[in-house]
């Protein structure tokens, strides 16, 4: 067996860096919002895992049930001797990926790509260890900003799951989906997963369950700061709000102050205010439909080849080629 490699263009000095700019521009701004990405330090993503589990939270087990369901289809149009894999975490739902590619067909190379050291070095030694006739090569970098880094080579097919392309701004999304395609040969793919626009009685509670994980989770990311930035949030004093967007079509979660109070934030010499009641906006998760999702990629240069939705159309995965 092969051991995987790791290729790191992205360091904990180069994150804090960025947190402290996007801290520093969100909490100055009006409303005040923060990326969601700073959900995830260890904490957050347990809590995101248990919310997954969540009878409320459809959106994982509906993806992973559509993918089962038409994975051999992919791998056939496909034909990908690389896998790249943006924000593999994990890389749980990506087994079923890598074994229909490697049953009989050309996949020689996996190339998952996340902001984390420790859990690429162990999400990509699973990987190794399970397939040992695969070539894995994860990259540390922020997908957002470091696609060059992925390497070239072989007919590559980026795979871009979970719904979080939902997680950028249209303009986000057009910057993101047009640099995809700037590091993509013609002929090369991109397998999207997104999802869908459905009534908001089955939407909203997805992101408020009835147990208060989600909520938590939110509110992680003032523990975040607190730990990294020496701020001095008392997450206790805000209170978890999701909200559907008809217009935009996407879910908002806010944190909403339950008092007036001022916030320092040591490491950026910084001091916030909150009135009672500010929102403080933490996460889009946009939702499509089918006919929008490919005018987004036909306009940065994608066809789309297949759309597959699972049976209740609450998720779409989308196999599209650069043109």
């Amino acid at each position: 067996m092969t051991a995987a490699t790791l290729e790191i263009h992205l360091t904990d000095d180069d994150l804090t860096a960025a947190l402290r700019s996007d801290v520093r521009q969100g909490l100055t701004a009006s409303p005040k919002w923060l990326p969601p990405k700073w959900f995830y330090d260890a904490r957050g993503s347990e809590l995101f895992e248990r919310i997954t589990e969540l009878p409320e939270y459809y959106p994982t087990r509906t993806e992973r049930a559509l993918l089962e369901s038409v994975v051999g289809e992919i791998a056939a149009v496909a034909q990908a001797e690389v896998l790249v894999e943006l924000g593999a975490g994990s890389a749980a739902k990506t087994r079923l990926l890598l074994d229909a590619l490697t049953t009989g067909g050309p996949l020689k190379t996996y190339v998952p790509q996340d902001v984390s050291v420790s859990a690429l070095r162990a999400s990509a030694d699973e990987v190794a260890a399970e397939f040992p006739g695969l070539a894995v090569h994860g990259v540390v970098s922020d997908f957002t900003a470091t696609l060059d880094n992925l390497p070239r080579g072989g007919r590559r097919m980026i795979a871009f799951l979970g719904g979080t392309i939902g997680n950028l701004v249209p303009a986000e999304r057009a910057q993101f989906l047009s640099g995809v395609h700037d590091v993509l040969e013609p002929g090369e793919r991109l397998l999207l997963g997104a999802g869908l626009v459905i009534d908001p009685a089955i939407l909203v509670p997805a992101y408020d369950d009835a147990a208060g994980v989600t909520a938590e989770f939110n509110r992680n990311v003032l523990h975040v700061l607190n730990s990294r930035l020496a701020a001095n949030f008392a997450p206790e004093k805000f209170a978890h709000v999701a909200l559907w967007d008809e217009e935009n079509e996407w879910i908002e979660m806010r944190l909403e102050a339950t008092e007036a109070m001022s916030v320092t934030i040591a490491d950026l010499d910084l001091t916030v205010d909150f009135a009672e009641g500010e929102r403080l906006r933490t996460e889009i998760s946009a939702k499509f439909r089918p006919a929008g999702l490919e005018k987004e990629l036909a306009a940065a240069g994608f066809g789309t080849e297949r759309v597959w939705t699972d049976p209740r159309d609450r998720f779409a995965l989308v196999l599209a080629e650069r043109r």
